[in-house]
Parts: structure tokens; sequence; C-alpha cells
């Protein structure tokens, strides 16, 4: 268990979809845009780590009619949000800065389905959760898809509370990371690096 807890902190902590997607709305929605958005992307993975337990993932995978239309989905919803934030980058400029910003209650529920959805769309997370939990199932347990749904609730413990912590460090700094120009800045990066990760997931072979 502390082998696994180890990998999938690594593997939580490293620059992906995720960490771009809750950085674009802590900025965009406070505190509460960016929990909201870690809260939707633990749903996700939820939906990916019982789906590998229950062995539908493993499915899906075999199909490569069902993996291929997943995966242009996937493609799309992530150039969406890169070219939103895009645009979103050339009005910060042009906009008062926003230190006191907090996501309205119907804002909320979108940031929590742009989290959700990021992740439920990723057939690499499925590949994921397929090929990293099997490594850490013991060989003798009785019931080895418990083992995978419990090893499953650890990972996203562990992703719920690193990016719990991310996104307070983005609120501590908040002040200065909304100010018109460097929100501006901060808005084409993770847009351009949402658009580049659906370019590699679309170039993807798996």
């Amino acid at each position: 268990m502390l082998t696994f807890a180890i990998a999938a902190l690594v593997l939580v902590m490293m620059p992906g979809p995720d960490q771009v997607l809750i950085t674009r709305n802590a900025l965009a929605g406070g505190l509460w845009g960016g929990l909201m958005t870690l809260v939707g992307g633990a749903l996700g993975l939820t939906v990916h780590a019982s789906a590998a337990a229950l062995g539908l993932s493993a499915l899906l995978l075999a199909s490569s009619t069902a993996f291929t239309v997943l995966k242009i989905v996937g493609v799309a919803y992530l150039l969406w949000l890169g070219v939103q934030t895009l645009r979103a980058a050339r009005k910060s400029r042009r906009e008062p800065s926003d230190e006191g910003v907090a996501a309205a209650p119907q804002r909320r529920w979108a940031y929590l389905r742009q989290g959700f959805l990021s992740n439920a769309l990723n057939p690499k997370v499925a590949l994921f959760f397929v090929t990293f939990l099997p490594q850490f199932l013991p060989t003798d347990s009785g019931s080895p898809r418990a083992e995978a749904l419990m090893l499953s609730a650890v990972f996203a413990l562990i992703y719920v509370s690193w990016f719990s912590a991310y996104v307070m460090l983005v609120e501590r700094f908040g002040r200065w990371l909304r100010r018109p120009t460097v929100k501006a800045r901060i808005e084409q990066v993770t847009g351009l690096a949402l658009v580049t990760f659906a370019v590699r997931l679309a170039s993807s072979n798996h």
C-alpha cells in the first residue's frame, strides 16, 4: 500500500490536463472554482477506477471502435477548453483586476462538470487504471475486485489532497496571479497546454 501511495502521488504531481484545468478555474472562479474542478476530476477518475475493477475498461480498450470514439470526444473537449481559455486571455488584458473573484453557485457546477468530463472522456485514464492498478494487487487476494476498488479510493484521496493544497497555493497568491497582464499570460499558457494535450491524445496510438 505504501509503495502504491508513493507511486500514485508522483503520478498525480506530474503536470497534465488536470493541473492545467484546475489552475485555469482557480484563477477564474477563486477557491471554489478550483475545489469544484478537482472534485469533478476525482469523480471522473472514480468512473474509470470502478470500470477497471469491474472489467469494463478492459472491454472498452479491446474495442478499437469504442476506444476511438471516446478518444475523439475527449480530444474535442480538450480543444474546446483550450480555445475558450485562449479567448479568455484576450479579454483579461482589457478587464480590471478581480482580486475578490468568487465563483457564483451556478458556475461552481460548471467547474465540477468540466473537471469530471476532462477525466471521464480521457481514454488514457482508462488505460492507466487497467495497466497500473493490477501491478499492486496481491496475487493471493481472495477478492481482487474489492482490492482494486480500495486502491482506487486511495488514489482518489491522494488526488484530492494534492490538488486541494495546490488550489490553496493558487489562492494564496491570487492577488498577484489575477493581475490582468499576469492572468492573461497564465491563460495563454494554459490554453496552449490544453490544446497540446489534445493533440498528443489525438496522435497517440493507445
